[in-house]
């Protein structure tokens, strides 16, 4: 096993955010579900990561029952589900020691937010020195307004903006199209 599709934060707690309304990518469901049946037909290892915030009686607080995978999405028994507090999915889990005990050297990114934690989870992989490869159509954002401004960043405009920072720096875009040949 050399591949790895890590799926990050595809998670009920985005759905119950006002602001999933306006998210990107409404069916990320669907093309992270083509991205598991392609990895499960090479035999590639899948890992399920959620973000959970315990205490923080918001959307995050595993006590509200909302740090769970949205419906549509269903590990194997053999798959490992990890759950993780920081913005990437390797500092607070095992997952290093996961994919490096497999021999897993390549990983295929997909989940919710873009340029939040799957961006941050492929510059860290990439550090690590995995071959990352960032599948875009396979993640899905919200509108992000700036901190001081409140000028609002359209999802197209966070979408090229990681596209233009991880691009030939820490990882390959590509689209589920291209991956599955279809």
């Amino acid at each position: 096993m050399k591949r790895a599709l890590i799926v990050i934060d595809v998670q009920e707690s985005f759905r119950q955010r006002p602001n999933w309304a306006e998210v990107s990518n409404p069916d990320v469901v669907g093309k992270v579900n083509q991205l598991v049946d392609l990895s499960r037909d090479a035999g590639d290892l899948v890992v399920w990561v959620l973000h959970s915030e315990p205490g923080s009686g918001d959307v995050f607080d595993p006590a509200l029952g909302h740090v769970r995978l949205i419906d549509g999405l269903k590990p194997l028994d053999d798959e490992p589900v990890l759950t993780k507090t920081a913005h990437n999915a390797f500092t607070t889990t095992n997952l290093q020691q996961t994919l490096t005990t497999r021999g897993v050297r390549e990983l295929l990114i997909s989940g919710i937010r873009t340029e939040q934690c799957c961006e941050t989870t492929t510059r860290v992989g990439s550090d690590l020195g995995f071959d990352m490869t960032f599948v875009t159509d396979a993640t899905a954002t919200t509108p992000l307004p700036h901190w001081r401004t409140g000028k609002v960043l359209g999802v197209e405009e966070i979408i090229e903006r990681t596209e233009y920072v991880l691009a030939g720096r820490f990882a390959r875009i590509s689209d589920v199209a291209t991956l599955t040949g279809s």
